[in-house]
Formats: structure tokens, sequence, C-alpha cells
């Protein structure tokens, strides 16, 4: 519904829809955007005036004389000297639902790759660019992770996924938990020579966690640990490909292989059909990460995935927390069960 002046129609405001409900316009404000000194029965008729006017508020705008953008920025770091198509498709996974969980509180996604020295750029809040920043992305890339432990000194409102450092506010899998659940799930397939696979010593802080994991499970089930095996490699798939070759020609028992994340996994399945060692027939094989690419290897992998919708929620809410709001933050992770195990 419109009034008109002249034929011309005009815009229905606050004060119509404050007649409408016989209210003040300050309560339709504090009614329309939720406050709580409202009762439930005048946000109705607050909120039925409205309607029947076709009255909406601008939320932006209204957030903007609060002092907000209405904005998240989402900053995803790559490797210096390769493209946004080389980021680990985990990443990717992990971008998704971060921007599916700003939507969900009414923000909008403001999306940036970074990698080179010269384009590294966190001040969003700021600049007043955004309300909160959300940083994930590959450990690789030492100098841009320098540079964002600096902006986190300067700024509450930076949530990490992937930091290679721990005094800085951080979201990450429920790693060790995910160490415990591969290790069962091996050992109920019949394996009990069980290799890690991954450098804990790496900036990937994951990967010691993952171990931790791996470990402790081992003990508990009376099974012999053995020390993280590290595959040579420029990137994660080829040393899980040299992580096979160093098993087999060192002469290593193993039936069942657990690795820090799935890409390295994808790499070792290659090897060991190279080699003609059967998968499960032989050893079993779990990754870490939950990637799509996982169903379609040769066995399908089984994998430890995190909740990907969890943890783009906890990434947003971290970031746009208020000050003494931002615990420590782990993400749940179960048991994508496909081929690769007995």
């Amino acid at each position: 519904m419109s009034n008109s002046l002249n034929g011309a129609p005009r815009r229905v405001t606050s004060i119509d829809v404050a007649e409408r409900a016989g209210v003040s316009q300050s309560t339709v404000s504090r009614a329309l955007s939720g406050s709580e000194t409202i009762t439930e029965a005048t946000r109705r008729r607050v909120e039925q005036a409205a309607q029947e006017l076709g009255y909406h508020v601008n939320a932006r705008a209204a957030g903007l004389r609060r002092g907000e953008t209405g904005t998240i920025a989402i900053v995803v770091i790559g490797r210096a000297g390769q493209g946004a198509a080389a980021i680990n498709p985990f990443y990717y996974s992990m971008l998704g639902s971060t921007c599916a969980a700003a939507a969900e509180r009414g923000y909008e996604a403001l999306v940036s790759f970074q990698a080179e020295p010269e384009e590294l750029f966190g001040h969003y809040v700021a600049r007043r660019q955004a309300d909160g920043v959300v940083v994930i992305g590959t450990a690789t890339n030492q100098p841009a992770w320098d540079y964002f432990r600096e902006c986190a000194a300067q700024s509450d409102s930076i949530a990490f996924w992937g930091s290679p450092f721990d005094n800085a506010t951080w979201v990450r899998s429920d790693n060790r938990d995910g160490g415990r659940i591969a290790v069962e799930r091996l050992v109920k397939g019949g394996a009990n020579s069980i290799h890690f696979v991954g450098d804990t010593h790496c900036s990937q802080r994951q990967f010691s966690e993952r171990y931790e994991g791996y470990r402790a499970a081992m003990k508990a089930g009376s099974l012999e640990v053995h020390e993280p095996l590290v595959g040579e490699g420029e990137d994660r798939v080829s040393q899980g490909r040299n992580a096979i070759a160093t098993l087999v020609e060192k002469g290593a028992d193993f039936d069942g292989l657990f690795f820090a994340c799935d890409a390295m996994a994808l790499g070792a399945l290659e090897e060991l059909a190279s080699r003609q060692i059967a998968v499960p027939g032989k050893v079993s094989v779990i990754g870490f990460d939950g990637l799509g690419s996982g169903e379609f290897s040769a066995p399908p992998l089984t994998t430890v995935e995190p909740d990907f919708a969890m943890a783009g929620k906890l990434l947003i809410d971290t970031a746009l927390a208020k000050e003494g709001e931002k615990p420590e933050r782990r993400v749940p992770v179960r048991l994508v069960e496909r081929a690769s195990v007995g």
C-alpha cells in the first residue's frame, strides 16, 4: 500500500507505520530492530502494520547508523607464486560454509585471495570496510601469516582457520578426536600395524594434533606407536606418494595408514596401486579433511570430515564476538565411510 501526491507514489515511512499501529515512531524502530524493551504484543502489532503498508527496514542503512557495515571480510591465503586455482579444495569448502554462515546472520561477504607480500591487507575493520575478518588458507605462506598475526594484535575482530600460531583467536577441527576415530576404525577393519603420515613439525598445527590423537588411540589399544612418517615433495599429493615409497623400500610392516590430510592420502592411493598393493585388501587407508574428490578415487577414500557448516558458523561468530567472548573453539568431526578401509 502506498500514498500518493499529484499521482506520484509516496514512499511509506516509519511515521506511517507508527500511525497505523498506534505507537510512537521510536517504538516502531525498536520493535523492528528486535529490541528486548518492546513487548511481544506491541512487536506483533507493529510488524502487522509494516506488512500491511509494505514497509521494509533498510538493514544496511540501519547498521551504518549504528557504526556497522553489514559486511564480513574473508581472506583466503594461498601460496606465493601460485594462483587461486592451486589452493587446496578444502579451503574452498571452508570458504563456502563461511559465506553461508555470514548470509544466515544477514551479512554480506567480501572475499579476497591473497598470497604475495605486496598484496596483503587485513585492516578491514579499522577502515570501516567490514565488521569482522575471517582468515583461512595454507599454513605454508609464512610471510602472510606473520602479517595477519600483526593485524590480530591490533584488532579483536579476526578469526583464523589454519593459522600456524596459537596466540590469536582460532577455530580448528577436533583433531585429536579425529585421530582417535581413524585409529579405531582401522583397528575395527583388522589393521594392527598402523602408521601416521604427516609432518608434525611443519607450520600446520593441525597435523601434530592429529598425531596426538593417533598416538593416544594406539596406546589405548596396546598397539605399537610409530614415529610420524614424513614424505618429501613440493605438494601434499607427492608427499603421499613418496611416503609409500619410503615404507615399501625400507621393508616396513604396515596394514593401516592414517594420513594427516586427504591430499596426501590420495597420492598414496595412486602409489599403492602402481605397486600393486591392494586397498583395502592388504592395507586400509584413512585421510582427514572430507574432500569431495575422495569420493572418486580408486578406491573411494574413507576420511575424517569436520562439520563444515559448524566451522563456518563458529568462524563468523568468533570474528563478530565482543571482547572476552572468544574461547578456543573446536569443530566436531565425523568419519565418512567409503571403500578404502576393510
